[in-house]
């Protein structure tokens, strides 16, 4: 007769560990760095890493027991959860890099009292146009010690677009910069962090001269010239700024490529086009004579012939065709259907 064995008793789990969580941590990542694992570590906050090396340092050798215990402790723990979040802000800041602005951060941080490590990457991430600014309003110095901390085709950009004296001062005062201690140079960088995070939210979303610049594209010539001349006389500098925003019929042949025409002629009213090509053809002819070989040759015939038969355009009505014209690019350069070349800084 054969008798049945029990079954031999399932060995009993083992205890918890009475470790801190912080030593199980030690373990945990002594053992993956020993199986070869690359941590991350480096991407901790800096007290969580000293106080992990400490722990490792403090440690000598645990038995098989214990070590499968701290294993399961923590398996079990890792099924437990769902999804983990990074602590604090800088964290949080981190995980959302890419996603919100610069300024944003800058304020998130001055509201928590948590500042970055190094201020000067917040500073290098700003866009040109934001840093100009800037730089202008800061005395000589701390500009020559901002221009110092970029990226040397950011600096030099900027050097470009600022006064000629300021940009002169500015470049003396650099080679005076390797005489600023550390110290001096990051408290400069923290106090323009919080000078970025202060400033008031802009009412608008485009600068000053692209909003003029939006209104007189669409005015009539009489008008954006006269409006020109006061700028011109009243702020010279920002004159310049309003005149590179403006986009109007004269610039197609300079600013559309010659592949996009049929798409901007698609994009207008038939009766628009012939009123404008009209009166290019009298006053603009290059203007006209773009458009119209940058299209099929028997619908440039069509056009060339509708154009003629209408005789002299008055200048009002000339206004309010090219306008439409000019609207018509404007709106497909918002959708992405095409692109505008950008002018040369200099001829």
């Amino acid at each position: 007769m054969t008798l049945a064995l029990p079954h031999a008793p399932a060995p009993p789990a083992p205890p918890p560990v009475l470790f801190s969580r912080r030593r199980k941590a030690a373990i945990i990542v002594r053992l993956l760095l020993s199986e070869g694992a690359r941590l991350p570590l480096d991407t901790l906050p800096d007290d969580l890493q000293a106080a992990l090396t400490a722990e490792i340092a403090a440690m000598r050798y645990i038995d098989g027991e214990t070590l499968r215990a701290v294993v399961g402790e923590f398996l079990t723990e890792m099924e437990r959860v769902g999804l983990t979040f990074p602590g604090g802000v800088d964290g949080a800041l981190s995980l959302l890099d890419g996603h919100i602005s610069e300024t944003a951060a800058a304020g998130l941080r001055a509201a928590s009292g948590e500042h970055p490590a190094d201020p000067w990457k917040t500073i290098a991430a700003l866009e040109t146009e934001t840093l100009i600014p800037m730089v202008q309003a800061e005395s000589t110095e701390v500009a020559a010690v901002l221009l110092s901390k970029l990226a040397t085709v950011k600096a030099a950009e900027i050097l470009g677009k600022l006064p000629g004296a300021q940009a002169r001062r500015i470049a003396c005062a650099i080679s005076l910069t390797g005489q600023v201690g550390p110290e001096t140079v990051a408290r400069i960088g923290q106090t323009l962090v919080e000078q970025i995070a202060s400033a008031p939210p802009p009412a608008f979303d485009t600068p000053a001269a692209a909003r003029i610049g939006a209104i007189l594209n669409v005015s009539p010539a009489a008008t954006r010239d006269d409006l020109l001349a006061g700028l011109e006389e009243s702020d010279a500098a920002f004159a310049e700024t309003v005149r590179k925003a403006i986009f109007t019929f004269q610039d197609i042949p300079a600013r559309i490529a010659p592949r996009d025409i049929p798409a901007v002629t698609r994009s207008v009213p038939e009766a628009a086009l012939v009123t404008a090509l009209a009166a290019a053809l009298a006053t603009d002819a290059e203007v006209a004579e773009f458009i119209l070989g940058n299209m099929s040759k028997r619908l440039a015939d069509q056009l060339r012939e509708r154009a003629g038969e209408i005789g002299p355009v008055r200048p009002k009505e000339a206004d309010a065709a090219m306008g439409e014209v000019v609207m018509a690019i404007r709106a497909l350069q918002e959708t992405g259907e095409i692109t505008l070349i950008i002018p040369d800084e200099d001829p």
